[in-house]
C-alpha cells in the first residue's frame, strides 16, 4: 500500500515568515509599526488643539479636509516619483519631512505659539509627504521578499494600520491631558527615527526600467498601462463598491442615539468594533497564504462587507450589531491583503509606484464618497435604509462585477496576470 503524503497543516494565526527571513523587511515593519502610531497620536493631537484653540468642530473638521486634499492629489505623482528614482532616498526624504514637521509641531507649542492656519498648514505637508512615501513603500516590498510571502506580509501591514489607528488616539489623548501638545509632538519625532533607521538601512532600490522606458515616469502611462490590466482595475472597482456603496461611518452617531438609545460612547464601541474586526482579521491571517485564487477571495470578502453591514443596520441589539461590524472589519481585512498582493504581484517593478498611487486615492477617496451617500440617503430616507440598502447594494454590484469580468475571479496567484 503506497504512503500517503502528510497533510498540509493550517495555519491559524499570522505568518510572520517575512519578519524572520528578510531583516530589511523586518526593519521596514517595525519602524513603520511605530511611526504609523506616532502619526495617529499627532492627528488626534491636532484636532484637539485645533477645538482648544477655536471652540469650533467645524475647523476640527477642516483638518481632515487639508489632509485629504494633498493625499488624493499627489497621490498619484507620489507614485510616478517612486517609478523615477531611488526609492529608498525618496523615502529616506520624505520621512525626514515628516519628523521635521512633528518638530516644528512640537518648537511652537514649547513657545506657546497656536495658530490655526499653521496647523493646518503643517496638516496638508505632512499628507503631501504621506502621498510620496508610501508608494515607495509599499513598491519596495516585492523586493525585499518572493511572491509567496507577499499575502503574509500585507496581512502584518493590515495590522500595523489597524493597531496604529487604535492605539495611536488613546495614547494621544493621555499623552496631551498629562504633559501637553508639545510633548505628543515630540514623541512622534522620536518615533519617526525607526522609520528612518529602516529606510537608511535598505539597498538601493532604483525601479526596473525597460530600455525603451522614458527617463521621467508619467502618470499618464500608468492609467493608460492599468486601462490595459483588467484584473488591476477590479481590485479598484471591488473596493469602490464596498467603500462607496457600504460604508456606514457617518450615519453611526444616529444610529447609536436612535437604535441603541446610547450617546458617543455608544458610537465609540461601534466604530471600535470595525478596527477590532480588522485587527483580529490580520492576527487569525495565516491561512490566507494558502489561498491562490486571489481574485475569487476579493470578490467574496467584498460580498461579505456587504451582506455584514447589511444585518447590522436589521438589528436593534448593540451587542449584535457590533459583532456583525467586527466581522466586516475582518472581511474587509482580507479584501485589502488579496488586493494589496495582485498589485505587487501582477504589476512589473517600473509601473509598481504608480499603481499604488491610484491606490491611494481610492483607499483614501473612496471612504469620503461613502460618507456623503451613507448620509445623503439617511436623511432623505432613514439610516436603514442607508445601511442595510447600502450592503446590499454593494453585494448586486460586486456580483455584476464578478460576472461580467470573470478572468478576475478565475485570478490565480502561482501564475500571476494582470
Amino acid at each position: 500500500m503506497a504512503e500517503q503524503s502528510p497533510r498540509r497543516r493550517v495555519r491559524i494565526l499570522a505568518d510572520i515568515t517575512p519578519l524572520r527571513t528578510s531583516a530589511d523587511y523586518r526593519r521596514l515593519w517595525i519602524g513603520n509599526t511605530i511611526s504609523w502610531t506616532g502619526q495617529a497620536m499627532t492627528a488626534l493631537a491636532i484636532s484637539l488643539q485645533v477645538y482648544e484653540i477655536t471652540g469650533s468642530s467645524f475647523s476640527v473638521g477642516l483638518v481632515g479636509l487639508f489632509s485629504l486634499v494633498p493625499l488624493v492629489a499627489f497621490g498619484l505623482y507620489g507614485g510616478a516619483i517612486a517609478d523615477t528614482v531611488d526609492r529608498r532616498k525618496l523615502g529616506l526624504y520624505a520621512s525626514t519631512g515628516m519628523c521635521a514637521l512633528s518638530f516644528a509641531l512640537a518648537a511652537a507649542a514649547l513657545a506657546d505659539w497656536h495658530r490655526v492656519g499653521f496647523l493646518y498648514a503643517i496638516v496638508a505637508l505632512q499628507a503631501l509627504c504621506q502621498a510620496i512615501v508610501s508608494p515607495a513603500r509599499t513598491s519596495m516590498i516585492p523586493r525585499l521578499l518572493p511572491p509567496e510571502q507577499l499575502p503574509a506580509a500585507n496581512a502584518l501591514g493590515s495590522m500595523t494600520t489597524t493597531s496604529g489607528l487604535m492605539a495611536g488616539p488613546m495614547l494621544g489623548g493621555l499623552v496631551v491631558g498629562a504633559w501637553g501638545f508639545q510633548a505628543a509632538y515630540l514623541i512622534d519625532m522620536v518615533a519617526f527615527t525607526a522609520a528612518l533607521y529602516a529606510m537608511w538601512r535598505l539597498p538601493s532600490m532604483k525601479p526596473d526600467r525597460t530600455a525603451d522606458s522614458r527617463k521621467r515616469a508619467s502618470v499618464l502611462d500608468g492609467l493608460r498601462f492599468l486601462a490595459t490590466r483588467p484584473n488591476l482595475r477590479m481590485t479598484f472597482f471591488t473596493d469602490l463598491c464596498a467603500m462607496v456603496l457600504a460604508h456606514p461611518r457617518a450615519v453611526l452617531p444616529a444610529v447609536a442615539v436612535v437604535w441603541f438609545h446610547g450617546d458617543a460612547t455608544t458610537t465609540g464601541l461601534l466604530v471600535g468594533a470595525l478596527a477590532v474586526g480588522a485587527l483580529l482579521g490580520g492576527v487569525f491571517s495565516g491561512w490566507l497564504g494558502q489561498v491562490h485564487r486571489h481574485g475569487l477571495a476579493i470578490v467574496l470578502a467584498v460580498a461579505g462587507w456587504g451582506g455584514f453591514i447589511a444585518a447590522f443596520g436589521l438589528t436593534r441589539e448593540l451587542w449584535l450589531g457590533m459583532l456583525f461590524l467586527a466581522l466586516a472589519g475582518a472581511s474587509d481585512t482580507v479584501s485589502m491583503v488579496f488586493r494589496s498582493t495582485m498589485l505587487q504581484a501582477a504589476t512589473p517593478d517600473e509601473m509598481r509606484g504608480r499603481l499604488q498611487g491610484v491606490f491611494i486615492v481610492v483607499v483614501a477617496g473612496g471612504p469620503r464618497l461613502g460618507d456623503f451617500l451613507a448620509g445623503s440617503v439617511a436623511d432623505l430616507t432613514s439610516p436603514t435604509a442607508a445601511i442595510t440598502g447600502g450592503g446590499l447594494a454593494c453585494m448586486v454590484a460586486v456580483g455584476l462585477l464578478a460576472l461580467r469580468w470573470r478572468r478576475f475571479v478565475r485570478y490565480d496567484a502561482r501564475a500571476p496576470e494582470a
